[in-house]
């Protein structure tokens, strides 16, 4: 089982969300911490500039970036639109 950490931006972006938005969110994060490649996330390993970062889709719109703080831990980063979360 994975453990989860919250970074700083990551907790204020997701308070931002829509209800509906955060309610999904939620139940993903439940998938994340049995498996962080879940098919239902929708894992992708990010290039460069953002090497050793991943993310995983909300919605088609709305992404979570996250990386690997060792193999048991993940730290989510940001939760963006996917027009803005890979700048």
């Amino acid at each position: 089982m994975i453990r989860i950490e919250y970074g700083a931006n990551f907790r204020k972006q997701a308070s931002r969300l829509e209800t509906r938005l955060q309610k999904k969110l939620v139940t993903l994060l439940k998938f994340l911490v049995k498996n962080p490649y879940d098919s239902r996330l929708h894992t992708k390993q990010l290039s460069e500039p953002l090497a050793g970062v991943l993310s995983f889709r909300i919605t088609r719109d709305w992404r979570v970036t996250f990386h690997f703080v060792d193999t048991e831990t993940v730290r989510l980063l940001e939760v963006k639109h996917r027009k803005d979360i890979y700048r």
